[in-house]
Order: structure tokens, then C-alpha cells, then sequence
């Protein structure tokens, strides 16, 4: 295990690094962490949980799959501020981050035991809970290490390796669940062994920050991991609704993916996992090159308001069209532009929110970022109360015209939330 530097705080040495500068093996094994967890999570949430419950409760599909993400979005909120908290006043000796990427890998993997053995819905939506408590942590540690040890003159491109990260890892588990058995064994088993050796990589690597001067932690220390004032900090708080929104918007056309395929488009279950891949797979290359084109723009011109408003564009356009698709050829043109709207937004989204947030004397980026994270975990937890009565307008079934409809305004109006900041151009 790399060598660790004794710190009296997490804002020690200098601005950009408060640790000790990382080995070369760092970027690589941060990104693939990232992609790792990304992979855990995201191809059972994406992929895995949808066929399942479709086998499981054919009829309640979708009810129940906006239940199970609710209960997952509650529970990785209740767990991500306070652990960032605790993370940044940690004095253990392998360091503030490491035992929480290492621990939050090894409880997303038991979560994703008890997916592969459920054969109830109660225990399906248990195993999540299981899971995304661990994803929440892991993430935590993961997007501080971010803020910590990437200097800003190259973050956006870092944190558009994380957007990639994200993008890339649904198109890896649909194509994994493509490929392998028909069974929950091997659909929740392989992504989650791929998230533990990729983080247990990045513990190996990481030169971690060893807090030496214990920092007392209560409850309201620990109730405040989840607030920054709206108020004093204006310019933060409408970046943080700016990702609420965006996130919002293209959650809601994810996680009902497959339906859509199946309900929408009529392809029966087996063709529509393969199509998935296929739409991930385009959405994914889409976003590489608004991601790599935008990230490098931005770094090098310092603005990343109208790239968010160039992101808005592409997503609303793109919604429309997949809105208005009859077969997969048009709607796969229209996710396209999605994730072309993603790869431009994730580019400039960690940079902007890090540049703004406040500065705390007594917290790291643990717990600032913990409340960063609750805009894109939120949406989780809205999802039901947004969705659910979207699809259940009219008489005809699901209504995903509507749901649609609700992911155009949302996104426009995440585009528009960038207007009142000042301090970033």
C-alpha cells in the first residue's frame, strides 16, 4: 500500500494539493474506480433491477421500479453528507479517504449479493438499499479526491473522464447482460467484481491525506454536512438546482429505457436488452466527443456557463426527437443528442461546482461535496413523485410522452439556472 503523508488538516499544503503529489498510476486508477462503482451501480439501477422486476411483477413494473428507486435515493442521501463529514476529520492511519472507498466497495458488493439471490421484490429493493448506501460512500471519497488532488487548470477534463465514466458504464452492463447466462448471479455478480478490484486499485495507489489533529464531530456537526446557505451563497446554490434539474431531466428517460423499448417501440424483452446496449452504446460515443471537444474548450478559455446552455440545447432537441420516434433508428438518432448534451454538461458540472463552493475552516471537500452530491442523488428521491403521475396520465397505459414532456421542461430550465451566476463565466 503507497506511503501516506501526515497532515494537520485537509487544506495543508497548498491550494491545489493538499496531499502529497500522486504517483502516475493516480489518474489512471481514479478514473477506473470511478468507472467501477459506476458499473456496480448503474447496470443493476440501468439494466439488471428493470429485467428483474419485469420477471418479478410484470404488471407493477414501473410502479415498482420508481419505488425502488426512491427507497435507493433515500438512503444514499442519508448516507453520503454524514460520511463526508467523517471522512474529512478522519484520523485513521490509512488515511481520510481510503477505508471509505474500501468499505463503501465492500458493502456495494454484498448489496449486490443479495440482488443476485432476491426473489421478491422486498428483498430486491432491500439489496439496492445495500448497495447504494456503499455506492454512496465510495462516490463520496472518490469525488473529494477530485477536488483535493486535481488542480483546477486541468479538473474539467478530469471530471469529463468521470462524466465519461458514467455514460460508458449503462453501455457496459447492458452489453454485460447481453453476453452472459440469463441469470441475476451473473448480471449482479460480474459488475460488482469489476467494482471491487477497480477500488481496491485505487487504495493501492492513492497517497492518502493522515489527519493528526483529531477534530471533535456531534450530531449537529454532522446534521450540517447538509446544508450551505442558499443566501450567503448564491452562485452555488443556483449551480446545485442547475444539476438537480439536468440530472432530473435525463434520469427520467434512463431508468424507464428498457420500458420505453418494450411498451413504446414493441420489441419483446430479449431484442430490447439488445437495443439498450446499442442506444447506450451510440449515447456514449455522442458524449465522448462533446465531452473531450467541451472539457478542452473550457479549460482553456475558463467559461463553462454557455457550454451548460450548448448541453441544454443538444438534450432538449434530442428529447423531442425520441419523443416523437416511431421506430429505433430515429429514437436512437434523439439519444444521441442526449448524450451529447451529457458529455458537454459533465465537462464543465464538477468544475463549476468546486470553483464555487465555499470554503469551510473546519470541513473538507467530504462534506462540501456530499452536498454537490445531493443534486444528483435527489433526483432519485423525486423521481417517483415526478414520473409516477406522468405515466399514469390518460388511459392507455404508461404515459412516456408526458414523462418526456416533464424531462424537455426540466432541462430547460436547468439551462437557465446558470444565468444568475456571477463568479463563473
Amino acid at each position: 500500500m503507497s506511503e501516506t503523508e501526515p497532515m494537520t488538516s485537509p487544506q495543508g499544503a497548498t491550494a491545489e494539493f493538499p496531499g502529497r503529489p500522486q504517483p502516475p498510476m493516480f489518474l489512471p486508477a481514479l478514473v477506473l474506480a470511478y468507472l467501477g462503482a459506476a458499473l456496480t451501480a448503474l447496470s443493476a439501477g440501468f439494466v439488471s433491477i428493470p429485467l428483474r422486476l419485469s420477471e418479478l411483477d410484470p404488471v407493477h413494473k414501473s410502479q415498482t421500479l420508481s419505488l425502488t428507486v426512491a427507497v435507493g435515493g433515500i438512503v444514499i442521501i442519508l448516507v453520503s453528507a454524514p460520511l463526508g463529514r467523517l471522512s474529512d476529520v478522519s484520523t485513521a492511519r490509512a488515511g481520510i479517504r481510503r477505508p471509505f472507498i474500501l468499505g463503501g466497495a465492500l458493502v456495494t458488493a454484498l448489496g449486490m449479493v443479495i440482488l443476485a439471490f432476491a426473489t421478491t421484490v422486498p428483498a430486491l429493493i432491500g439489496g439496492w438499499a445495500v448497495a447504494q448506501a456503499g455506492f454512496g460512500a465510495t462516490t463520496m471519497a472518490l469525488n473529494a479526491l477530485l477536488a483535493e488532488q486535481i488542480p483546477a487548470r486541468i479538473r474539467a477534463r478530469v471530471a469529463a473522464a468521470f462524466g465519461m465514466s458514467t455514460a460508458l458504464a449503462p453501455a457496459l452492463g447492458s452489453w454485460l447482460v447481453g453476453v452472459l447466462p440469463v441469470d441475476p448471479v451473473y448480471w449482479f455478480g460480474i459488475p460488482a467484481v469489476i467494482g471491487l478490484v477497480t477500488n481496491i486499485g485505487m487504495v493501492v495507489v492513492l497517497r492518502d491525506i493522515v489527519r493528526t489533529e483529531p477534530v471533535p464531530v456531534g450530531w449537529r456537526s454532522l446534521l450540517s454536512s447538509y446544508w450551505i446557505n442558499p443566501v450567503r451563497h448564491r452562485d452555488f446554490a443556483w449551480a446545485w438546482l442547475c444539476r438537480l434539474l439536468v440530472t432530473l431531466s435525463l434520469v427520467s428517460v434512463a431508468t424507464y429505457l428498457l420500458y420505453l423499448l418494450t411498451d413504446r417501440l414493441g420489441l419483446t424483452p430479449a431484442a430490447a436488452t439488445a437495443a439498450q446496449a446499442t442506444v447506450i452504446g451510440v449515447m456514449f460515443a455522442a458524449s465522448v466527443v462533446t465531452s473531450v471537444t467541451f472539457s478542452w474548450i473550457s479549460d482553456r478559455t475558463g467559461r463553462r456557463k454557455p457550454i451548460v446552455y450548448s448541453s441544454a440545447l443538444f438534450t432538449a432537441v434530442g428529447l423531442l426527437i425520441a419523443m416523437s420516434a416511431g421506430g429505433l433508428v430515429v429514437f436512437t438518432l434523439g439519444i444521441a443528442l442526449v448524450g451529447m448534451g451529457q458529455g458537454a454538461f459533465v465537462c464543465v458540472d464538477v468544475a463549476m461546482m468546486t470553483e464555487l463552493l465555499p470554503a469551510a475552516a473546519d470541513s473538507g471537500a467530504g462534506a462540501g461535496l456530499a452536498v454537490v452530491a445531493l443534486s444528483y442523488q435527489l433526483p432519485q428521491l423525486l423521481l417517483p413523485v415526478v414520473a409516477t403521475p406522468l405515466l399514469a396520465l390518460g388511459d392507455a397505459g404508461p404515459n412516456y410522452t408526458a414523462l418526456f414532456i416533464g424531462s424537455i421542461i426540466a432541462i430547460v430550465l436547468g439551462g437557465l439556472a446558470v444565468l444568475p451566476i456571477k463568479n463563473v463565466r
